[in-house]
């Protein structure tokens, strides 16, 4: 990897390997986002609000829950237009490799039985879930389809990020039970630990500037960045 020197002599990426870097990331964040959310569903306690909607509309129409993600993804980024948002590299990957990174998950990993294997996998799911935010917004390419909603309807309505957000969650979350999907214990946990889990790794994975040395975290507020990409 080339590297520049400051005048202090501290080390900084060039710009192509700085740009290499980012989309490395991007790509393996949403990967991970896409396997870390396949662990929630095969643990079978609970999943992330999305996830929940994800897959009772998976019950409903027979698909898979990677497909569906992709459909939603798409939809949700139509919703974008009328609020004026401009999608990014990262937005629109975001729609297709996290739902076929979901199947290709499901598809391998054996089924759990018993709580000693699914509750591990469950955190593993949460945990892995709040590197892989970490790494696709450190990355920089554009907020996910579902964040972009959530920021794009703050800007709309001049309501807080924060309403905006529960409200979005909240309507995904009671719609996709009444569709069939699961609520519980891993939603709760998920709920309250994935912000904090994002900002820790937010600050692991951030990407060296390419003149000054310093780090680049994210791109816009951080509050509407963080927890769906």
């Amino acid at each position: 990897m080339h590297q520049a020197t400051t005048a202090t002599g501290g080390p900084t990426l060039s710009m192509q390997s700085r740009l290499g870097r980012r989309l490395i990331q991007l790509c393996a964040g949403l990967t991970l986002y896409g396997a870390s959310s396949a662990l929630l569903v095969e643990a079978g306690l609970g999943l992330e609000p999305w996830g929940v909607l994800h897959q009772g509309l998976a019950e409903l129409t027979g698909l898979s829950i990677g497909v569906v993600s992709i459909v939603v993804g798409a939809a949700v980024l139509l919703l974008w237009i009328p609020l004026r948002q401009r999608p990014g590299l990262g937005t629109v990957s975001n729609v297709f490799v996290v739902g076929l990174a979901m199947d290709a998950t499901l598809a391998v990993v054996p089924d759990a039985h018993g709580l000693a294997v699914r509750i591990p996998l469950m955190l593993a799911g949460i945990v892995l879930n709040g590197a892989a935010t970490g790494l696709y917004i450190a990355a920089g390419f554009g907020a996910g389809p579902r964040d972009g909603l959530m920021t794009g309807l703050h800007r709309r309505t001049g309501r807080s990020i924060r309403l905006m957000r529960t409200a979005i969650e909240v309507a995904v979350v009671v719609t996709g039970f009444v569709l069939g999907g699961t609520i519980g214990a891993g939603t709760v946990l998920y709920a309250v630990s994935i912000g904090p889990l994002a900002q820790v790794f937010l600050r692991v994975f951030a990407v060296p500037r390419a003149s000054d040395g310093s780090t680049v975290v994210a791109v816009g507020q951080p509050q509407g960045a963080i927890l769906r990409p």
